[in-house]
């Protein structure tokens, strides 16, 4: 018997697109051979010590202005923490109050209840006689007033009393906002500072010694500028001499800081402002430092000038806008020469374009020429 014919369709089969698996690959490889390149890219150019030198006195100055808003921060916290303390005393005094008003209504009241209270037409019955009847109610509106005072006095207390609370509590909310501006500003120092040491602590002795170098042109070239002024100086000096000496002439020199009680006295503090910024010569830069043993910019001149008796404030910012300004040429012994866009720096002129100064962390207070930094102005305290 012939086989039967199948009529089972044939399965047909499904191959798998080489072309997708190829493509795949082609694709990892890719990928792999990117990764490889980006790995064996050549790392960024390292800085030139121009551009380090450039960086790190960058990071140095915005040191010195987080140090501004630090100590800036600081006198605001000290101040609040003097007030905040002053208006708890004073809660705590006026609760004591209260508490003496509660007492005397409290007396007031429970003798009340003890003595009971007896309407006037039977007061008036039960008395001895009218004139005891008279005497006792007279008694009685006394204690009545005296009742109505002490509760007058009390409800004085008590709302005093509230409001020297919320100023309290107000003024402990501004004491937490000063001491987080206090802690931010300290952070952005150390920030700033790190940063700074750091990059010095990549570079190699060859390059610490190329960047010594470049520290000293640029000092040569400020002592440069400070001789051309000391020069400048001592010739309008000597050209106001020569002009009061002449017949008619003021018997003044004009600039020179005496010869008038005002102008003696100026120089007196001035030479009491240099004595003292002299013997500070030597001492450790400390951010937020004001003395004795270490200083910022404005720590020392403040302190010098408090030396010479007279109070100026703790930072730079404010620092400038004290006394009368002062053009370059102009500048005498005592005055306060300010620096950069941002007033962050101050040192104290000591004459000949020279000044004494606190310059930054790791370096000690020291004479230096004004042009070694960008100067913003000049004031003369008193």
């Amino acid at each position: 018997m012939p086989a039967l014919a199948s009529h089972r369709k044939p399965r047909t089969r499904v191959r798998a697109t080489a072309p997708a698996v190829g493509l795949t690959s082609a694709a990892l490889a890719s990928v792999t051979l990117l990764s490889s390149q980006s790995a064996m890219a050549a790392p960024a150019p390292k800085p030139s010590i121009e551009e380090v030198q450039k960086k790190v006195d960058d990071l140095y100055r915005q040191a010195g202005t987080a140090t501004q808003k630090y100590n800036q921060a600081k006198e605001a916290t000290d101040k609040q923490k003097t007030k905040v303390d002053t208006l708890l005393d004073d809660v705590a005094k006026r609760t004591a109050k209260v508490n003496d008003a509660r007492r005397t209504l409290g007396n007031y009241a429970a003798a009340q209840y003890r003595d009971g209270a007896l309407a006037p037409t039977a007061t008036f019955f039960l008395a001895d006689d009218p004139q005891s009847f008279f005497d006792q109610t007279h008694l009685m509106d006394r204690m009545a007033e005296r009742q109505q005072q002490a509760v007058t006095e009390f409800r004085t207390q008590q709302a005093q009393a509230s409001k020297q609370r919320a100023e309290a509590v107000k003024s402990l909310e501004t004491l937490t906002e000063s001491q987080t501006a206090l802690r931010t500003s300290k952070q952005s120092v150390q920030t700033k500072l790190t940063e700074a040491r750091t990059l010095l602590s990549k570079l190699t002795a060859e390059e610490k010694a190329r960047l010594a170098e470049l520290e000293r042109k640029k000092e040569a070239e400020a002592k440069r500028k400070a001789e051309e002024l000391a020069k400048k100086q001592a010739a309008a000096k000597k050209e106001a001499a020569r002009k009061a000496a002449e017949p008619g002439g003021s018997g003044t020199e004009t600039g020179s800081g005496s010869g008038s009680g005002s102008g003696s006295s100026a120089s007196t503090k001035a030479e009491k402002v240099l004595a003292f910024a002299r013997a500070q010569i030597g001492k450790p830069y400390v951010w937020g430092a004001t003395g004795p043993a270490s200083y910022d910019c404005s720590g020392l001149t403040q302190a010098a000038w408090k030396a010479a008796g007279v109070d100026i404030p703790r930072t730079t910012w404010d620092q400038v806008k004290v006394g009368t300004r002062i053009a370059t040429a102009d500048l005498q012994p005592g005055d306060l020469v300010f620096f950069y866009d941002d007033i962050s720096h101050v040192g104290i002129y000591k004459g000949d374009g020279m000044m004494i100064h606190a310059p930054k962390p790791g370096a000690n207070v020291r004479e230096e020429s004004i042009y070694y930094m960008p100067i913003y102005g000049s004031v003369r305290p008193a």
